[in-house]
């Protein structure tokens, strides 16, 4: 009788699957907020005591220009000068432009490497070379080759999110399990069967991996090139001009914007892999 009481008490006691849920939620929610208002506030006593030159998140938001900008993300006065929203529209474009055409060519000659060994030997020390050089350094050959900011952008962009693409995809080929490639000879696949039964799905959760490392990069280097590239709207051109007429707290404000359109991109790569790639 007594054990059957505690049996029950311990059961009661015990929270369900909704309040387990719930605590769950609360947690990924509340602890990121706590973290990122510490941070602020930490931020904004370093600017008080004068131990850094910027804004402190108080003066970011009370900032006249700045405060125009986030109020008014769409405006859009011709030329250069646009709000945010459409300077970071800008950047997006030319990282989906670029990082397309690298997906395509980087899962295309992925799957040749891996696929040929010939290949492998005589493409390895060409692309292991080719991915040590940094973006920026690519940016004045671009200019010199193509003698334009736009067609050059899309240059550094693809350069840069080739390489974990080809990589990735590449290893996850010579990854696929020899009993594999021998069911296929015993089954006497064709190219194309080999291909969408065996190939892609063994290879898929490398191809993701490479495209998510490549996003990120791409985003980062569309930033650099275009604070380096003048006079064509973007999100990294609009942070030199404002660091060029000495407007930190609109530097702040678009570097804000920057990690948030990151993570975004993060995010909706990771949710696109965890929907196509099987468990």
């Amino acid at each position: 009788m007594a054990f059957n009481m505690r049996s029950q008490s311990i059961r009661a006691k015990r929270p369900g699957p909704m309040s387990a849920f719930w605590k769950k939620q609360s947690q990924s929610i509340v602890a990121p907020l706590v973290a990122v208002l510490i941070f602020l506030v930490i931020w904004q006593l370093l600017a008080f005591s004068g131990l850094t030159l910027l804004p402190g998140p108080l003066n970011v938001i009370t900032d006249e220009r700045t405060r125009e900008l986030l109020l008014y993300p769409f405006y859009d006065r011709g030329g250069i000068d646009k709000g945010l929203f459409w300077q970071t529209l800008a950047s997006l474009q030319r990282v989906a432009i670029g990082y397309l055409f690298a997906a395509v060519v980087g899962i295309g000659l992925g799957i040749l490497v891996g696929t040929s060994p010939l290949m492998s030997k005589a493409l390895d020390p060409i692309f292991q070379f080719l991915r040590t050089v940094p973006p920026l350094a690519w940016v004045p050959i671009a200019l010199a080759a193509l003698r334009q900011n736009e067609p050059a952008a899309l240059f550094v962009i693809f350069i840069t999110a080739i390489w974990p693409i080809l990589i990735n995809t590449a290893v996850g080929v010579k990854q696929i399990p020899q009993d594999y490639n021998n069911v296929s000879k015993v089954l006497q696949l064709s190219r194309r069967e080999y291909f969408f039964e065996i190939l892609l799905p063994s290879t898929l959760p490398y191809v993701f991996t490479g495209l998510r490392i490549a996003i990120g990069l791409s985003w980062l280097a569309i930033i650099a090139a275009e604070i380096v590239m003048s006079g064509i709207v973007g999100i990294g051109f609009f942070i030199w001009e404002a660091y060029q007429n000495n407007y930190i707290s609109e530097v702040i404000l678009a570097l804000l914007y920057i990690g948030a359109v990151g993570l975004l991109l993060d995010k909706a790569m990771a949710y696109l892999q965890n929907r196509i790639v099987p468990e």
